[in-house]
């Protein structure tokens, strides 16, 4: 049973933690960009990119469709970088997280819900998203102007079952809205994974975070790899501000 802290009011609706989905759809692509120019990007978060190569740190695009689940039916993208966990020492990987940088939405219920519940960057973007031609298709658009266009071929199938009925992984993820950087545990479930190297085709277009994707290498860096997951399962947990 939710307590009084674990149910928030959005727009007259009362939305209990954990927050699940159902059902979701997700196409994504990873890229291996200078962590110099990525540490100065999100410095305002007060966290550290994570390094798996030598001057290298990881930036992922995404897009996710939301069929079912407790904030409604709604379009997501995502520009993520890998993070070390606030006091993980050295560049090893034991403990990183995903650091969302800019979260495009296409509904209202689910902007006001991600940014007063976790404090996640989410903004209000027309998100056109084709997910049942072989390759995943999606862009972003402000009045009419496209700032990003992903597409994303499906690769090899990967298993994604735990072996003896273990649990989903749960995992962190760190947002920062309004100077304040929060953590967010998070649990997901993926079914039916198709995994491949590179595989992705970005196209950036006049905004602000395009700009700053091409001061990253993009689109002209391949991607180091890409994915498509037909159904996943997530949930959600209350977000903890952190001292990064």
């Amino acid at each position: 049973m939710s307590t009084a802290a674990d149910v928030h009011v959005i727009r007259g609706e009362r939305v209990a933690l954990p927050v699940r989905v159902r059902d979701a759809a997700v196409a994504s692509a990873t890229f291996a960009v200078p962590a110099g120019p990525a540490q100065n990007l999100i410095a305002y978060s007060g966290l550290a990119v994570a390094r798996p190569l030598p001057g290298r740190a990881v930036c992922s695009l995404a897009f996710v469709r939301y069929s079912d689940g407790d904030l409604g039916r709604y379009h997501e993208f995502a520009v993520a970088f890998l993070v070390r966990s606030p006091g993980a020492s050295g560049g090893r990987l034991t403990r990183v997280a995903a650091f969302i940088h800019w979260l495009p939405v296409d509904q209202e219920f689910t902007l006001d819900a991600g940014r007063s519940i976790w404090g996640f960057p989410k903004v209000l973007a027309d998100i056109p998203m084709h997910l049942t031609s072989r390759i995943k298709r999606c862009a972003v658009r402000f009045d009419g102007r496209t700032a990003i266009e992903l597409a994303v071929k499906p690769g090899l199938p990967v298993p994604t079952g735990l072996p003896g009925g273990r649990a989903a992984p749960r995992l962190d993820a760190y947002s920062c809205l309004d100077g304040v950087t929060r953590r967010i545990p998070w649990t997901v479930s993926p079914s039916r994974l198709r995994l491949r190297p590179g595989g992705a085709r970005v196209r950036l277009g006049d905004h602000p975070v395009a700009d700053e994707l091409r001061a990253l290498g993009l689109p002209r860096a391949p991607a180091l790899s890409s994915g498509v997951i037909p159904h996943m399962t997530m949930a959600f947990d209350a977000a903890e501000e952190v001292t990064a």
